[in-house]
């Protein structure tokens, strides 16, 4: 861990997490443990996070079910009545063992809970370590609208260790994956051509990734923890793809889309309208086409769909006074925040995705 997590919250990686957590529980010596876990990291990842405990503390575990869909306050009122019928009280302890779903509305329910309770995360999947678990965002959806509740609260600690992606699926690393690709956009053209050339890239060569991209993150967030201004740029491909994703959960006929698969198509994109507004360089545009849909294919949609999809990008968090904002590219590592777009160029962007 360097000083720049510590200000935000530790972020530990692999033994040292486990050490750093049981020295924790010694001196922190909540009255209870709560361990969330989703279906699959019950069957996977509890076990082998339950031999790294060395304590005597009380320790419960709750179960939720696993995806995107179940991200919603349903599911929290089923865990808040779980933690008052075991007689959680405001020296407990929550611990988030999970992706994405399991760490934002683990967050979010403890944060609520008796008007807060301490956590920690500990991510299982890629998109989770280096996006959803750092940085201090909680919530839930709100029908199939994303993130739409919740709180900025940081937990006591994140702790990393990527054995548990040993168990994750192609696509569920893939979607990770996406993240990465969005912070090498914002950040860095060498991080980005690092990133993309994964070919030669191994285990270890992830390890160090996953930290980099914590950083990069960590950087943001710290300079604008609430999301006034700099922190808008970890949006990138997201207005669009969020709007995607909502849309794909909502509709049966749709395949659900993973988080990181709808980012990538937004990225995609966005990238085109940072050609057209921003003289993003329309070289890299190509590059970042060709990279992006080598990995993550090719979504279709209709006129129609589009209509509804741009429907949903009234709903982004980074609206305001009835505008849509955008987070575009002047080239890559150079966002700019807060860019209301033409709906004519929107509709460009799409063309644009769907014929190349």
């Amino acid at each position: 861990m360097n000083d720049l997590q510590a200000s935000l919250n530790p972020v530990y990686y692999a033994e040292n997490g486990f050490k750093k957590l049981n020295d924790f529980l010694d001196s922190e010596k909540p009255s209870m443990i709560f361990i969330l876990v989703d279906s699959n990291t019950h069957e996977y990842c509890l076990s082998k996070f339950l031999q790294k405990l060395s304590n005597d503390i009380s320790t419960e575990v709750i179960e939720i079910e696993a995806g995107e869909e179940f991200k919603n306050l349903q599911t929290c009122e089923g865990v808040w009545n779980v933690l008052s019928e075991l007689g959680a009280d405001r020296k407990s302890l929550v611990i988030n063992l999970g992706g994405g779903v399991v760490t934002d509305l683990g967050g979010f329910v403890a944060s609520t809970f008796k008007r807060g309770i301490q956590f920690i995360n500990v991510p299982t999947t890629l998109l989770s370590m280096v996006d959803a678990s750092v940085g201090g965002k909680t919530g839930v959806d709100l029908g199939n609208l994303k993130n739409q509740i919740g709180v900025i609260i940081q937990p006591e600690m994140v702790i990393i260790d990527s054995s548990f992606l040993e168990t994750l699926s192609a696509q569920e690393m893939r979607s990770g994956l996406a993240e990465i690709l969005k912070h090498g956009l914002i950040a860095s053209e060498e991080y980005w051509k690092k990133v993309t050339n994964l070919a030669g890239l191994n285990l270890s060569d992830l390890d160090d990734i996953i930290q980099d991209s914590v950083n990069i993150k960590a950087t943001i967030v710290k300079q604008d923890p609430f999301e006034k201004n700099q922190r808008k740029t970890l949006n990138y491909g997201h207005t669009i793809g969020h709007a995607i994703e909502s849309y794909c959960l909502k509709h049966e006929q749709r395949n659900k889309l993973l988080h990181g698969e709808a980012i990538a198509a937004g990225m995609i994109i966005e990238t085109f309208i940072s050609v057209q507004l921003q003289n993003f360089p329309e070289s890299k545009l190509q590059h970042i086409n060709k990279v992006i849909k080598e990995m993550y294919g090719k979504e279709d949609f209709s006129i129609e769909e589009i209509e509804q999809i741009k429907e949903l990008m009234k709903f982004d968090k980074k609206n305001e006074r009835g505008n849509i904002n955008f987070v575009l590219l002047k080239d890559i590592g150079e966002p700019c925040i807060d860019i209301i777009v033409p709906d004519e160029v929107i509709n460009k962007a799409f063309d644009y995705y769907l014929s190349n």
